[in-house]
């Protein structure tokens, strides 16, 4: 649990209990700031008790697993999003759910992952002192382009994988198990990536409307250089995605013609091993014939087989089947 309320911009207490939030909030000018890891129950009610949150948000934050959004009740807003980070050597993704209390003075967020890296958070509040004095738009703004930025690293790393991807693709053939694994692995999370980056277009959005009235006037040119973001994000993932499924069908297609390739060369050499066989099965026969029995008959057969051989192997590779 951390907490932290701030005046004017300027941060003037941290580390005070939870049952204190309202009483920080007398002062008009005050602005509070409560995180949440892993909260029970009773953590979660005690707050709701504090700022007066409506009970199916609360139920919301408490139950987790829901799509990027923002709510509006009487009291309060209600924003859910996702942290995602991205391994480079297992080409899998990580998400992490974040849930966000939002009142005209205070912000309380609420997440399960204990690695989720709050001090950085914390630093770029401290580093926009000259935000931070318009109050809960200024920290969420903050809070949203941190998630952004995460989305849009995340997806600059995937396309590094997927040039990689590609080396792979025209380099050896036996790497073919790997290039499919990993494959497998990039669109996978690249379909997790467009789950929680694509809705990030509609709660920006929302939240920019002037009818909502959320957004300070002096915000808006920073809320909207985060929406650009989420535009960006969102727009390299869907051309991402479509990469990996070229690459995909690429991959097959240059597997069926290697196979076609093999079935000729196997073709080819059954066509020359199927000449001595039916050379040998004539002369095999149990009825007399020229050179039968005789040196010049078999001196004859071996000369056929070799001569017929040979034929078939300088036909077939002037054809490019061997």
């Amino acid at each position: 649990m951390r907490t932290r309320c701030y005046r004017d911009g300027v941060l003037t207490d941290e580390g005070f209990p939870i049952d204190q939030v309202s009483e920080h909030l007398k002062d008009h000018l005050a602005v509070v700031w409560v995180d949440l890891c892993a909260p029970g129950v009773e953590d979660l009610q005690l707050v709701a008790d504090e700022l007066g949150l409506h009970r199916l948000a609360v139920e919301d934050a408490a139950v987790g697993r829901q799509r990027p959004k923002f709510d509006r009740y009487l009291e309060h807003d209600f924003l859910t999003s996702y942290l995602v980070r991205f391994d480079e050597r297992s080409g899998q993704l990580s998400t992490g759910e974040i849930a966000a209390f939002i009142t005209p003075s205070a912000m309380v967020t609420v997440h399960r992952d204990r690695d989720w890296p709050i001090d950085e958070l914390m630093a770029r509040w401290d580093n926009e002192a000259s935000l931070t004095r318009f109050g809960v738009g200024a920290l969420l703004h903050g809070l949203l382009d941190f998630i952004v930025q995460g989305h849009f690293d995340a997806v600059e790393s995937l396309d590094e994988q997927i040039e990689e991807l590609e080396d792979l693709l025209f380099g050896d053939s036996s790497r073919n198990r790997v290039l499919d694994r990993r494959t497998f692995e990039i669109r996978k999370s690249l379909v997790q990536l467009r789950r929680v980056a694509l809705p990030m277009r509609e709660v920006v959005n929302t939240l920019m409307r002037r009818d909502v009235g959320f957004v300070h006037e002096e915000l808006m040119p920073y809320y909207q250089d985060v929406y650009d973001n989420v535009l960006r994000a969102a727009e390299w993932t869907e051309s991402l995605r479509d990469l990996v499924n070229t690459i995909l069908e690429t991959n097959l297609t240059m597997q069926g013609n290697r196979l076609n390739i093999i079935t000729k060369k196997v073709t080819s050499w059954a066509a020359i091993i199927a000449v001595p066989t039916a050379i040998t099965g004539f002369y095999g026969q149990n009825l007399p014939y020229p050179g039968f029995m005789e040196v010049s008959g078999f001196a004859a057969s071996s000369l056929l087989i070799v001569l017929l051989s040979v034929i078939l192997y300088v036909v077939f590779k002037r054809n490019d089947w061997l």
